[in-house]
């Protein structure tokens, strides 16, 4: 992989569990498999509700608030993966590890700062970002991280629309923090565009009108990519989530390969980095043609699927996911 690490291009894995970070997590470390990870709500309710590794500390923990048994877990995982991160990180080689507020605040800019700011204190950890989803609150609690000087992953991005609203928030937040601490490191940040859903969502309406599938997904995150780079803020890098294929027509590891672009993330789930690894087709890619993604989005409107009905609906169904796995952790807890 080190003509992707020449470019800037780094793999993170999308797994936590605590066996996992036990074990193999520290020895793929080594062998350079990825170089950062990031959890999510769905992620943490597969590993809490269903993995052994949890029963006796959640047995102990019985009588307290679930919310507090669920900080206990969560930030106890984070704290373990971003110590074996960590040489990866003061050496500049990433080493991140992202936490998400409580998605159940939703609107409540005050709650989520504060949950935000117990996290951080809580895990303290440096190379930890706080995750933020991005909606209308999550532009104002992201600017106000940054000016704090904590690092910022801001997720659920669908449109290009929203990846402008995060730069604006992250580059006003730049700009303030500078101004208040002029000597303070600027943090880091991505922006976590997700990929396949467009194409599980819409890949039956292209086949019936004979349009290509597999493509929407790779298109717009290229769209937004281009956003992101030619903003040219060297603190953020475009974050490419949901990467991970369900069903076989397709090969694991396609949205990897599909989006091996300079100074960018890929974030997977652990089959797929796996899947990724074996094979050792680490060429970087040509983005795709800006005249050809405008014909196949031209091609959408002639098909009359409009895209921006496609943006807000995945962004409320990737929310509701998020709520629903949360409060399945706390009801279970």
């Amino acid at each position: 992989m080190q003509q992707l690490k020449e470019i800037g291009f780094s793999l993170w894995c999308d797994f936590v569990e605590r066996d996992f970070l036990k074990e193999r997590f520290g020895r793929m470390l080594h062998e350079g498999a990825f170089n950062g990870a990031t959890s999510n709500p769905a992620i943490f309710k597969e590993a809490f509700l269903n993995s052994p590794a949890y029963k006796e500390e959640i047995r102990t923990l019985q009588g307290k608030n679930p919310k507090d048994i669920y900080e206990t877990l969560a930030t106890e995982d984070i704290r373990s993966a971003a110590q074996a991160l960590l040489p990866l990180y003061e050496r500049g080689e990433d080493g991140f590890i992202s936490i998400e507020i409580d998605p159940l605040l939703g609107d409540d800019v005050e709650g989520s700062l504060e949950e935000a700011y117990r996290l951080w204190d809580r895990i303290a950890m440096p190379n930890v970002m706080i995750k933020v989803p991005a909606t209308n609150a999550g532009f104002e609690i992201m600017q106000t991280l940054i000016t704090k000087a904590i690092p910022v992953n801001a997720t659920l991005i669908f449109s290009p629309d929203q990846a402008q609203n995060c730069l604006d928030a992250f580059e006003q937040g730049y700009a303030t923090l500078k101004q208040k601490n002029p000597e303070t490191p600027m943090p880091k940040a991505v922006i976590s565009v997700f990929v396949s859903r467009f194409d599980r969502k819409i890949n039956t309406l292209l086949k019936d009108r004979n349009l290509p599938q597999n493509l929407l997904g790779i298109y717009n995150a290229t769209l937004i990519y281009n956003l992101i780079e030619n903003r040219q803020i060297p603190q953020i890098r475009t974050l490419f989530a949901s990467t991970g294929v369900k069903g076989d027509d397709l090969e694991a590891d396609y949205y990897i390969k599909a989006l091996l672009y300079p100074h960018s993330v890929n974030t997977a789930p652990l089959a797929t980095i796996e899947s990724f690894l074996k094979k050792k087709d680490f060429t970087p890619q040509t983005l795709p043609k800006e005249e050809e993604i405008k014909k196949f989005f031209k091609n959408l409107k002639n098909a009359d699927i409009e895209i921006e009905d496609l943006y807000h609906e995945l962004l409320d169904e990737g929310m509701d996911a998020f709520k629903k796995a949360f409060e399945e952790i706390l009801s279970a807890l």
